[in-house]
């Protein structure tokens, strides 16, 4: 077996409060409560918890008719997030047995456990065990088994990074890691290793030196912020962060990656948009892994982000137990849609350390994907991907459409089982390009055109424009007066 790194581990325990974090966070009046106070500030002003292990008293928080006023404060959700099993188990009246208890510390004590009180609202108590949310949030001594194939960082990203931050794998774009704090610690993280480490947050040197980086690379046009989660800072440093970037001029598209909406969408302030809005264009990805997670705050956040005009998308991942059925599958696609997401990636799970019982085989992916597309609206379908180990990037992966071919002739199935053929064209006039742009004597136009000549109707309307009448070529009528004037 593969031996963990363990300084991530080391770290975590050194700061098991995260203050530095939010310290560097500028997160202002963050103090740390214990069990008897968070259970006493959620038995005190949620109306009909009567004692602390009432499973309704999460349950009744995300009813809006319910819910406190703080309970919607993002700064009191990281503040009062759950981080041991304890806790967990008095505001759920959950109990384990003291194996699993045993068991389920040592987990923690090397990849932790942090969850908010509004993901944590959503468990089925009543069938916690096979509950999508639980499975996401909450730890399993599975994670304790490295595999041999297992890595602590499966994509190479390390390798490809040149700075701190910075990971610069594909030609025209980077990964810029601007946080390792997320709102709450995925167990299927493909970033382990850094994420929570106290030891790793970036700070604002190692940021100055990622913006330096893409500003000495022109070729960079697409900078992806990431991490940890980017919306785990505050307003004024990411706004700073996107100011420096939107400054550089070859800087086309700024990404931000977030699973903020799902676990604390109350992080989605109306002065954060106002932030986000400054700097288009942006886009920014989010990772729905289930159905239940779209809940009304999701939805709510979604459509602050949407309102404006942000470009949304979604990463979905694969994970065994959670979302590896087609009609989940379906669902989920068809609620991102209607709230005006655009389904992104299908990922199929990583080889990461410790995360074995979430990985399906790649045919369920297909099955999957078997049953949405042509099943589904096409934009509604997203591209199911393996993020090749080692650094070799997403690499797309499909049902087999094409089923045969001649010189002639191209067979294809589609969705149905439908057989059917394709004529190819008898003549076609081959261009050649031997990738010399510089020589080439082909018409290569792909310069923005110039707005300011106008054509068709709008040069009649133009007033500095001499033309009057717009003739349509071989119009025989103008032919013969131009034949007679001759």
């Amino acid at each position: 077996m593969t031996k963990a790194s363990d300084a991530p581990q080391r770290a975590r325990q050194n700061d098991p409060t995260d203050e530095q974090t939010y310290s560097f966070l500028h997160l202002s009046g963050q103090v740390k409560n214990t069990v008897k106070d968070l259970v006493s500030i959620l038995k005190g002003h949620i109306q009909g918890a009567e004692t602390r292990g009432d499973p309704a008293l999460l349950q009744k928080a995300q009813e809006p008719e319910n819910a406190p006023e703080y309970w919607k404060d993002w700064r009191w959700q990281v503040r009062h997030r759950v981080k041991d099993i304890d806790t967990f188990q008095q505001i759920l009246g959950i109990k384990f047995s003291p194996h699993e208890q045993l068991q389920l510390k040592k987990t923690i004590e090397k990849f932790p456990l942090s969850i908010t009180p509004y993901y944590l609202s959503l468990i089925d108590v009543n069938d916690y065990k096979n509950d999508p949310i639980f499975r996401q949030a909450f730890p399993s001594p599975k994670e304790l088994i490295v595999e041999t194939y297992e890595l602590a960082d499966p994509l190479a990203e390390d390798k490809d990074s040149p700075c701190d931050c910075i990971t610069h794998r594909y030609p025209d774009r980077v990964l810029f890691l601007v946080s390792n704090t997320c709102a709450m610690y995925c167990r299927h993280c493909t970033r382990k290793r850094k994420v929570g480490d106290v030891d790793s947050i970036p700070d604002r040197a190692k940021i100055l030196d990622g913006i330096d980086y893409i500003r000495n690379n022109p070729q960079i046009r697409d900078v992806l912020l990431s991490g940890g989660d980017p919306f785990m800072l505050s307003d004024d440093y990411l706004d700073w962060i996107l100011t420096e970037l939107r400054a550089i001029p070859h800087v086309e598209v700024i990404r931000i990656g977030t699973r903020v909406p799902v676990v604390l969408p109350f992080r989605i302030t109306d002065e954060l948009v106002a932030v986000l809005k400054k700097h288009h264009p942006l886009w920014i990805n989010m990772q729905f892994n289930h159905p239940k997670e779209m809940t009304e705050s999701a939805r709510a956040a979604i459509a602050k982000l949407a309102d404006a005009g942000i470009p949304l998308g979604n990463q979905s991942v694969l994970l065994a137990g959670i979302n590896d059925c087609p009609r989940i599958m379906k669902e989920l696609v068809h609620q991102l849609v209607k709230n005006r997401v655009r389904p992104y990636y299908l990922y199929q799970c990583d080889l990461s350390e410790g995360i074995s019982h979430f990985r399906t085989p790649i045919s369920k992916g297909i099955e999957i994907m078997e049953n949405l597309i042509g099943h589904t609206s096409g934009f509604a379908v997203p591209r199911y991907v393996v993020d090749a180990p080692g650094g070799g990037g997403k690499i797309p992966v499909f049902p087999n459409y094409l089923m045969t071919w001649s010189v002639h002739k191209v067979v294809l199935r589609n969705y149905e089982g439908m057989i059917c053929t394709y004529q190819e064209p008898a003549n076609y006039d081959r261009i050649f390009c031997n990738g010399d742009c510089v020589a080439c004597k082909l018409q290569l136009n792909i310069d923005r055109a110039d707005e300011s000549k106008v054509v068709g109707v709008a040069k009649l309307l133009a007033d500095y424009d001499k033309t009057t009448t717009l003739i349509p070529e071989n119009n025989d009528r103008i032919e013969r007066r131009n034949d007679d004037s001759g």
